[in-house]
């Protein structure tokens, strides 16, 4: 069995149109905003020097771009695996609009019509911890998106995908997984870039 790794770094993309009217984003490649690109910038001095022995990001471009942004381009491997959640026939609406038709509704425990449950989410983070974990000891770099991110964070602490509804995550901010004790633990989370 590989050792485990000494952390991984989290990093939601910056902020798009849909982000800032709380449209669900999944496959829709939108760029960053003008604001989104500046604050993804604030990400390289909290990178820079940083020995990340892989780093995986999403191919969707607000990711992508994100990456460049902090100053990781040239190490960023893409991996479709880390793509945000399918929304299906929700894709490009708010919870609001979804809620007129379907009270109550929540992504994480009810999933998407025509788009994937959490358990499908949860089998694609399981897949991407797994790869990190064979960084052994090594430190990894993650660029993904809000929803994706949360049920990843759910999984490393060995909760359902479910459970993802617990953890809010900004645009533009970084997290970090570890261990405590050999325990999965969380170092930290959602820290804005100001």
């Amino acid at each position: 069995m590989s050792e485990q790794p000494a952390e991984i770094w989290l990093i939601r993309h910056g902020e798009t149109e849909w982000s800032l009217s709380g449209q669900h984003t999944g496959s829709t490649n939108l760029p960053l905003t003008a604001n989104g690109e500046i604050v993804a910038r604030r990400l390289q001095p909290h990178l820079a020097g940083r020995d990340f022995s892989l780093v995986l990001c999403s191919p969707l471009l607000r990711a992508r771009r994100t990456c460049e942004l902090a100053g990781l381009e040239d190490a960023m491997q893409l991996d479709a695996d880390l793509i945000e959640w399918n929304y299906g026939t929700y894709e490009g609406r708010t919870t609001a609009e979804i809620h007129q038709e379907r009270p109550g509704w929540m992504v994480f425990r009810d999933g998407c019509p025509e788009g994937e449950s959490p358990d499908q989410v949860g089998a694609r983070v399981d897949r991407v911890i797994l790869r990190a974990n064979a960084r052994g000891g090594r430190r990894v770099a993650l660029f993904a998106h809000g929803h994706v991110l949360r049920v990843l964070v759910a999984r490393w602490l060995g909760l359902m995908p479910q459970q993802g509804c617990h953890f809010l995550l900004d645009t533009s901010t970084l997290s970090i997984l570890s261990f405590y004790c050999g325990e999965p633990a969380l170092r930290c989370w959602n820290a804005p870039l100001d």
